[in-house]
């Protein structure tokens, strides 16, 4: 019978955070926005059906990737 002991990997983890804050605390910003931009890409690829639809489905998913780049662009010039 495997021992499930799924919980000890979770001080390992935290002790390796808390070593390499330094490091991790600069960067931040930048993983977070690949994952929140990993996110948005799930979502359009994986939960609007309509995008899937037909033989040209990538051109839904770069239009909605070009229109949310236009509008973080327009948000950010114009405050």
């Amino acid at each position: 019978m495997a021992c499930k002991a799924y919980g000890v990997v979770e001080p390992l983890a935290a002790f390796a955070t808390v070593a390499l804050t330094h490091i991790m605390v600069p960067i931040l910003p930048y993983l977070l926005a690949f994952a929140a931009g990993a996110m948005m890409y799930v979502v359009v690829e994986e939960l609007v059906p309509q995008l899937q639809e037909g033989t040209h489905s990538n051109i839904g998913i770069i239009g909605f990737a070009v229109g949310f780049t236009v509008m973080m662009i327009l948000d950010v010039a114009l405050g």
